[in-house]
C-alpha cells in the first residue's frame, strides 16, 4: 500500500482537502475584500459629523444633569432638600463623559431641564435658575 492510498482509507485526506479549501476560501475573500475596500454607503460630511458632536454633547450633559440629581438626592439626609450645583453637572460630565471644558451657561440649561422634567422642585434646590 502507497501512502496516498493510506491516507484515502484512513480518512486523512479529506480532512486536508477540507483544511485547503477552507484556506482558499479565506484568501478569496481577503483578496476579494482589498478589491471591495468596504467603503462607505454615504460620504463623511462635515455638517453632519458636527451636528452628531453637538447632538452627543447636549445628551450627555443632560445624562450628566440626571446623575448629579440622583446624587445629591442620594446624598441628602432624611428630611432635608438635595442640593444640585452646576458645578456638580461640569464635574459628572468631566469624569463620566470627558468633557474637559464645559460652558456654566451650558451646564445651567440642562440642570434646569432636569430639574423640572424630575420633578425636584418639591426636595431640590439648585444655583441653575440664577
Amino acid at each position: 500500500m502507497t501512502i496516498s492510498t493510506r491516507m484515502v482509507k484512513t480518512g486523512k485526506m479529506s480532512h486536508d482537502l477540507g483544511g485547503l479549501l477552507f484556506v482558499a476560501l479565506g484568501l478569496v475573500l481577503v483578496a476579494a475584500g482589498f478589491v471591495w475596500r468596504g467603503g462607505a454607503l454615504r460620504p463623511l460630511s462635515v455638517k453632519r459629523a458636527q451636528a452628531a458632536v453637538i447632538r452627543d454633547r447636549s445628551r450627555n450633559l443632560l445624562r450628566s444633569a440626571d446623575m448629579a440629581i440622583a446624587e445629591a438626592r442620594r446624598r441628602a439626609a432624611r428630611g432635608e432638600p438635595a442640593i444640585v450645583t452646576v458645578g456638580d453637572v461640569t464635574k459628572v460630565a468631566r469624569q463620566h463623559y470627558g468633557h474637559l471644558v464645559v460652558e456654566r451657561e451650558e451646564a445651567a440649561a440642562a440642570l434646569r431641564q432636569r430639574y423640572e422634567a424630575a420633578d425636584c422642585r418639591m426636595d431640590c434646590m439648585t444655583d441653575a435658575f440664577n
